[in-house]
């Protein structure tokens, strides 16, 4: 696995959508879009020490992080936050894909990270039917070297992603290669017509695509696929170790539910639901180091000012809950969860989002159909 033409047997055996695609990704050496340091799923690398397995990384299908805590220097044992990364191949394809371009359309690609996603535009619609965008100007003028390396000449430039890039507008289709939490009116003014593919969701759940297509100054769309990746940086909430989240345990307030907290964090379509009714709030699960099987489900605030702690025991039908701060968060989740498991526990693929001027709205099976309150 050690050129683009073994990535691309590999996605075949994968069965990875590449319909368009063959061509791009046997033809740009992903090699010239990453740093001689990186991490992978399974540690970090480095091409100065290990150069053959640098090279086998590079064309497995894997995400590799490039960057953490936005270039700032990380202390020892500090947290090291992903903020840029070259995407996985496969889930690149994927977006692709669900993005349906064709000849002659211009593709604003938005979160243009290493410029990996951005040549395989170039290569397949051709320089001047491409730009990218992205926030942070160490990563744009890095991301242009790579891609004229590899041959490529699109526009990129450096701003604020929310705001598209209106120099370059209307577009035919609009890609983003980060999570929002809500799809910008900006995108649907710039893509009069087009289509909208977007890692979308909020702190508690954030891995779906947003697919959406334009017409008479709208959007409307539907949610799929499972993807992971990083927030957008404007408004990025905080993260760390748990440790960092945790105080005042003393004084937590103890309960107990029969309510099972793995049925609700195991689950995609619950924890979808319930990010639209439990904002500024992200979970983890800790696994006992036993062997029991015991787990603890955590619930954090965004503003670190309340968190909850769900304990899970095997063969057990009463769970022990504590709480503090001033939002009772497994109050908040469990209350959401049983709202959605009133209604018949609808998948994500019931939901549709409609963006207007006044912002995006979520609806059930069809339009005018709004999801229940928070």
């Amino acid at each position: 696995m050690t050129s683009p033409e073994h990535l691309l047997l590999a996605l075949r055996k994968k069965a990875a959508p590449l319909a368009g695609w063959e061509a791009a990704v046997a033809a740009v050496p992903r090699e010239l879009f990453l740093p001689d340091i990186f991490e992978t799923p399974h540690g970090i690398l480095s091409r100065r020490s290990d150069p053959a397995g640098w090279l086998q990384a590079v064309y497995e299908d894997w995400p590799l992080t490039t960057q953490v805590n936005d270039g700032n220097p990380v202390g020892s044992g500090g947290f090291r936050l992903p903020t840029s990364s070259s995407s996985m191949p496969s889930m690149m394809l994927q977006m692709l894909d669900l993005l349906r371009v064709s000849e002659g359309d211009r593709v604003l690609d938005v979160g243009a990270g290493t410029g990996y996603q951005t040549a395989w535009l170039a290569h397949r619609l051709g320089d001047e039917h491409v730009i990218a965008v992205d926030v942070d100007p160490e990563l744009v003028k890095q991301a242009e070297s790579n891609v004229r390396a590899a041959g490529y000449q699109p526009r990129m430039v450096c701003g604020d992603g929310t705001a598209g890039w209106p120099p370059g507008a209307p577009y035919g289709r609009i890609i983003a290669s980060y999570t929002v939490p809500e799809i910008p009116y900006t995108w649907v003014e710039q893509a009069p017509g087009g289509r909208i593919v977007a890692p979308w969701g909020g702190s508690f759940f954030g891995h779906s695509f947003a697919v959406l297509d334009v017409g008479n100054g709208k959007a409307h769309g539907r949610f799929t696929g499972h993807p992971a990746f990083m927030r957008s940086r404007p408004g990025r909430p905080q993260r760390g170790f748990l440790r960092d989240w945790l105080h005042h345990q003393d004084d937590a307030i103890e309960a107990s539910t029969r309510t099972n907290p793995l049925a609700i964090s195991r689950d995609a379509d619950a924890l979808f639901h319930l990010d639209l009714a439990v904002h500024g709030v992200w979970h983890m699960e800790v696994e006992a180091d036993d062997d029991s099987g015991e787990v603890t489900w955590w619930l954090l605030s965004d503003d670190r000012s309340s968190w909850a702690a769900a304990d899970y025991v095997p063969d057990q039908h009463q769970y022990v809950i504590a709480q503090y701060g001033p939002r009772q968060l497994w109050d908040e989740v469990e209350t959401a969860w049983t709202r959605w498991d009133r209604i018949g526990r609808p998948g994500r693929d019931r939901v549709g989002i409609t963006v207007t001027p006044e912002g995006q709205h979520l609806w059930l099976d069809k339009p005018g159909n709004h999801l229940p309150a928070p």
